[in-house]
């Protein structure tokens, strides 16, 4: 059995992510294993939140070089989670905006 912090791995702080705080959307890096319905409950049993909706994206890997040595980054799994209008915020974020 999964623990919600085995789902919920961390959050991603962008330019992009800063701005969709402003309508209750935050973005987290997830277990790439995990699907919508547990996203939803895990974040909602460690913030204490109420999630609307759960929207997730497979990052692809992308080539990189360092000289001559050529590589790629890793994939992982973005999950962007819409909370209600009568939801609290999430408090680690507000110190972000």
């Amino acid at each position: 059995m999964r623990t919600p912090y085995d789902i919920i791995l961390k959050p991603v702080i962008t330019e992009a992510a800063i701005q969709n705080m402003q309508q209750k959307k935050y973005t987290f890096k997830v277990a790439t294993d995990s699907n919508k319905i547990e996203i939803k409950n895990a974040i909602e049993e460690i913030f204490k939140v109420e999630v609307e909706k759960v929207t997730t994206i497979s990052m692809k890997r992308k080539p990189k070089r360092m000289g001559y040595h050529v590589g790629s980054t890793s994939e992982w799994k973005k999950a962007i989670v819409k909370l209600t209008s009568a939801s609290k915020t999430i408090e680690f974020f507000d110190s972000l905006m």
